[in-house]
């Protein structure tokens, strides 16, 4: 149990501490004047921002991709092991509670994407959407930013490949099937576990287990290439399920499949970490454990061509298994290569018509 009991109930994360670049730390505790039973839940809050610009650059060499969109800041699927939590510090607020209820929203995403894809200097490249926060979170369903973006690379005959964890992504098949048949798209639903209970507890939130994988199916059977991403993997929480999510992914259709270890930069470490003790105290010790073996003794290493997968004797097991995995299944035997030879803008307000 912890102070945050009762009023985060059905969040991920436990705690809700200060961002690195706060110059004061905040906690909850009950000084005997007013019980914590008396204040408020954590409700969901959505604020608008107005970015200047919506693609975002990354030079990373152990990415696919060197730009993305993401329609929000921050996530209401709660998975206590998000990566991108610490980006929630730069807004002054908390990489815990505060990342999963404390949201915004981008509506001009679509307008500023028509504005820089128009622009005469940009080049075609592949766009991740949803790279950094699930782009399909619930919000998504009435806000619709993810809807108007895709329609806006549509227009322009734009490769997207998405990332996900919610069977939302099956509402634009509408969009994405004709996209497909350009190979202009590639959509990753990511299965984290098969266990309900276990993905309740990680990813509140999120689609369970079983619509992900109904979503794979659906996406499949419109023609649109899907992959599964095993993603994390958390040493003795989900390792031992590798094998039966590739095989029931491949089942519903995905025939590309990826995995990632699981990472727990800056704040990350104390999320997981209390929510670690909390859901699962017999086996704590022993996962982070695991988790230092494959980081070179440390909670997270952050080198670039180790920090995806690792190193070490257990690293290196995971990533023999998963490949003799999909060896065996068939799967990553040829990767979807999203084309940019379509790519077109569309007739601008004020353009000069071409004579035939």
């Amino acid at each position: 149990m912890t102070a945050l009991d009762g009023l985060a109930r059905g969040r991920g994360a436990t705690v809700n501490m200060s961002g690195r670049f706060e110059p004061l730390t905040r906690s909850l505790f009950d000084d005997g004047w007013q019980g914590l039973e008396e204040l408020a839940p954590f409700r969901t809050e959505v604020f608008e921002e107005r970015p200047r610009a919506i693609i975002t650059r990354n030079e990373s060499p152990d990415i696919s991709f060197d730009r993305s969109i993401n329609p929000y800041r921050g996530c209401e699927h709660g998975c206590a092991y998000c990566y991108a939590r610490p980006a929630h510090a730069y807004m002054g607020l908390s990489p815990g509670l505060d990342f999963e209820s404390k949201l915004f929203a981008k509506p001009n995403a679509a307008e500023l994407l028509r504005a820089e894809l128009s622009h005469k200097a940009y080049e075609p490249r592949t766009i991740a959407l949803g790279a950094n926060t699930d782009a399909y979170q619930p919000i998504e369903r009435e806000r619709r930013i993810t809807r108007a973006v895709l329609e806006v690379l549509a227009a322009f005959n734009h490769p997207v490949g998405i990332v996900t964890k919610s069977a939302l992504v099956t509402r634009d098949i509408d969009i994405l099937e004709p996209m497909a048949k350009k190979g202009l798209v590639k959509v990753a639903l990511s299965v984290t576990t098969l266990d309900p209970k276990l993905a309740r507890a990680m990813e509140p939130r999120a689609s369970t287990p079983v619509k992900r994988l109904q979503a794979i199916e659906q996406l499949s059977a419109a023609g649109i290439p899907t992959v599964v991403m095993v993603a994390p993997i958390i040493p003795a929480v989900n390792d031992s399920e590798i094998e039966a999510i590739l095989k029931t992914a491949h089942t519903a259709g995905a025939r590309e499949a990826g995995y990632v270890m699981l990472r727990l930069p800056h704040e990350v470490k104390q999320v997981f970490g209390d929510w670690l003790h909390a859901t699962m105290p017999d086996r704590a010790a022993k996962v982070m454990s695991l988790v230092r073996s494959v980081s070179g003794g440390k909670d997270y290493d952050p080198a670039f061509g180790r920090r995806q997968t690792g190193t070490g004797p257990y690293a290196w097991t995971i990533g023999r298994r998963f490949e003799l995995a999909c060896q065996r299944l068939g799967m990553n035997l040829s990767r979807v290569k999203l084309s940019t030879a379509h790519f077109q803008r569309p007739p601008q307000p004020g353009d000069q018509l071409t004579l035939l």
